[in-house]
């Protein structure tokens, strides 16, 4: 059987479709893999959340929020600032330990508190700022 130019060219064109269709589900496939590698890599976090206000009962916004622990094996310091309404979030590594929360403002008294993490849990403290 003689091919002619129109059923080559039909023949060519479904192999390069399929090809096509092969290399974008390839490509596809390979984020959604990536991104379930590192979900499972995530460690567990505990979050260290509060508001900070001055003595009048306002928020006080760009409060410096330190949180560190001097355990062994949690060693270290995470940092954050609270917004303008005052509010804060930290994330930490989840399990057993203790931290001290330290709150620095301009103007205002250093204050510190300790809390205590057993778990991936959320830790919610309050701070009132004396002036100096």
């Amino acid at each position: 059987m003689m091919m002619t130019r129109r059923m080559k060219r039909k023949r060519k064109t479904k192999r390069i479709g399929r090809r096509s269709v092969l290399f974008l589900l390839a490509g596809l496939a390979l984020p959604t893999l990536a991104m379930n590698k590192n979900k499972k890599e995530r460690e567990p976090q505990a979050v260290v959340a509060g508001t900070v206000f001055r003595n009048t009962g306002h928020a006080l916004r760009g409060a410096e929020v330190s949180v560190t622990s001097s355990e062994r094996g949690k060693k270290g310091e995470w940092k954050g600032f609270s917004d303008s309404r005052g509010e804060f979030a930290v994330r930490i590594p989840a399990g057993g330990a203790s931290y001290t929360v330290i709150i620095k403002a301009e103007g205002f008294r250093t204050q510190q508190k300790s809390v205590t993490v057993s778990a991936d849990e959320r830790i919610d403290l309050s701070f009132l700022m004396e002036p100096k």
